[in-house]
């Protein structure tokens, strides 16, 4: 897989440090980690990633809200991460969802499903 500029919004520290050396082991670019939907939302204007991976269970504001805001301006791939992948589900039924915990293999390919998305396609 070609390296992307990747965004990472995950409000617990910890998990947004360790995803983040993931994605660099994988040969990726981490271009930010941030906690919040408004830190997302001006991240993504900003560093203008590739792709995003977002937890869709923040403290403040919501993942999916913040890839709805997101995308209003420009479509940028995604993939959810998160504890109940049957709320996003029901949010969104056909968004690529990562259910925690996950292992790299499963990362790699849901960032693979995501960047096969097209801004037709469903969120």
């Amino acid at each position: 897989m070609t390296a992307l500029s990747i965004l990472v919004v995950e409000d617990e520290a910890i998990i947004g440090m360790l995803l983040s050396e993931v994605l660099a082991d994988m040969g990726h670019k981490v271009c930010a980690v941030v906690e919040s939907e408004d830190d997302a939302v001006e991240a993504a204007a900003v560093h203008l990633p590739d792709v995003l991976i977002v937890d869709a269970g923040l403290a403040a504001g919501g993942g999916v809200a913040a890839v709805d805001r997101i995308l209003a301006c420009r479509f940028v791939p995604h993939v959810f991460t998160t504890g109940n992948a049957l709320k996003v589900r029901l949010q969104r039924p056909d968004a690529v969802i990562l259910e925690k915990p996950f292992h790299e293999a499963e990362l790699a390919e849901a960032i693979g499903f995501a960047m096969l998305r097209t801004p037709e396609s469903p969120r």
